[in-house]
């Protein structure tokens, strides 16, 4: 692990640095800097379009396509600078970080002209369309087909857990198109419309009445026998490169998320004092160190990324697991610290519905900020990749251990 960072790499991350300073609102490096909601608003308006003037949405994406080529430790630096600033970078988490390089990669060139224009400048939204009733953690055994009728793709079946269905334009979706094959080998990656007929969203409402996933219902639906990425039946190793887009640019700043919320869970713990036991302390200094290892974790999988040791795979099963494993103890954590209050709802009436980045469910259910993370945190062993997934995957791939053995 090398945490040395090359004079280029210091030079571009001062010029990222001024540019910052340039575009961001007067003060917003003092420490009492604050924004209200009508002036967080037109921030959020004018933010967006700043970032695209720059240069800075997609910036490893090719030039040719609208990005500035940046390498992999200039993404890196990109994203450490913006986080250190508390910049919001876009969050278009499946059009930019997802769908987009996928299309890149696999994509025929009719594909990239199309389609990445529309998701740099923020004008497509994009679901994800892999997991079904029965098929998460055993994906190639979605049932979700496609027919060719003539020049279309005629779509039956069901996802479900799909984020943000109910406001996207597209989704990329995994549909079996050779029943007949082994089940890895009869799959394609179609890009599909959702404002057609024969396409059900239904949301499905959580426990603290966000209605952020979706259920998805395709009956003869259609896409064009063009926007297969990757190749008819080829669907699977195209899947798995969506999915590993997933880790890579953030993998030195996501701790971060979870270092400013420990912070908040010392600060709401220092408010109660009869709850700060000696327990409690440990707790709290164990949920330190984990982040601390997170950070650590990092670094690795960008000096493997760097090095092109292609331990990948395997980092990022310890990764996923450990940091997922870790937040749901923490807000665990959070919520025994916080002791009766934090059984009632103790947001604020009606702030809810503007999130500012944050998952929120109704106004009229005014979850904290903490609360929110608790409700989310349970989802996240299981969104991804399990935890009992990775755990099979460290033990097949580094311990050398017998796979598991199939249900009869």
């Amino acid at each position: 692990m090398d945490l040395t960072y090359p004079p280029e790499a210091e030079a571009f991350r001062a010029q990222i640095r001024d540019w910052l300073e340039a575009n961001l609102p007067e003060g917003w490096f003092e420490p009492d800097f604050s924004l209200s909601g009508a002036e967080r608003t037109a921030f959020n308006e004018r933010w967006t379009e700043k970032l695209f003037e720059g240069g800075w949405i997609c910036a490893g994406w090719p030039t040719e396509y609208g990005g500035k080529g940046l390498s992999l430790l200039e993404q890196v630096v990109l994203n450490e600078e913006f986080a250190k600033a508390g910049a919001p970078m876009r969050a278009d988490f499946f059009g930019d970080t997802l769908v987009g390089p996928t299309i890149l990669q696999w994509g025929t060139e009719e594909q990239k002209r199309e389609f990445i224009p529309g998701i740099l400048r923020g004008s497509i939204g994009w679901c994800q369309g892999f997991s079904e009733p029965n098929s998460g953690s055993d994906l190639a055994s979605l049932k979700t087909s496609a027919v060719l009728d003539g020049d279309e793709w005629v779509i039956n079946g069901q996802k479900v857990w799909t984020t943000q269905a109910q406001h996207a334009d597209y989704v990329f979706l995994l549909a079996r198109t050779d029943p007949a094959a082994p089940q890895h080998a009869g799959i394609s990656y179609l890009l599909v419309p959702m404002h057609q007929p024969g396409v059900d969203v239904r949301p499905i409402t959580q426990v603290d009445g966000t209605a952020e996933f979706n259920e998805v219902f395709f009956t003869n639906a259609r896409c064009p026998r063009g926007n297969v990425v990757g190749g008819v039946n080829n669907g699977w190793k195209v899947a798995m490169t969506t999915l590993g887009f997933e880790r890579g640019s953030s993998s030195t700043t996501g701790y971060r998320r979870f270092l400013k919320e420990w912070e908040a869970i010392v600060e709401e713990a220092q408010h109660r004092p009869r709850r700060v036991d000696r327990l409690t302390r440990d707790r709290l200094v164990r949920s330190w160190s984990k982040i601390k290892i997170m950070e650590i974790n990092g670094y690795r999988s960008l000096t493997d990324a760097l090095n092109g040791t292609h331990d990948a795979a395997l980092l990022g099963a310890c990764n996923k697991m450990f940091w997922s494993e870790t937040h749901r103890e923490m807000m665990e954590l959070a919520i025994d610290a916080l002791g009766m209050s934090g059984q009632v709802l103790t947001g604020t009436q009606g702030t809810n519905a503007d999130t500012g980045g944050l998952r929120r469910g109704r106004a009229d259910y005014p979850v904290s900020d903490l609360q929110a993370s608790f409700f989310f945190s349970r989802s996240e062993t299981i969104w991804g990749g399990t935890a009992e997934i990775q755990r099979n995957i460290i033990g097949e791939r580094a311990l050398g251990l017998p796979k598991e053995p199939r249900p009869s």
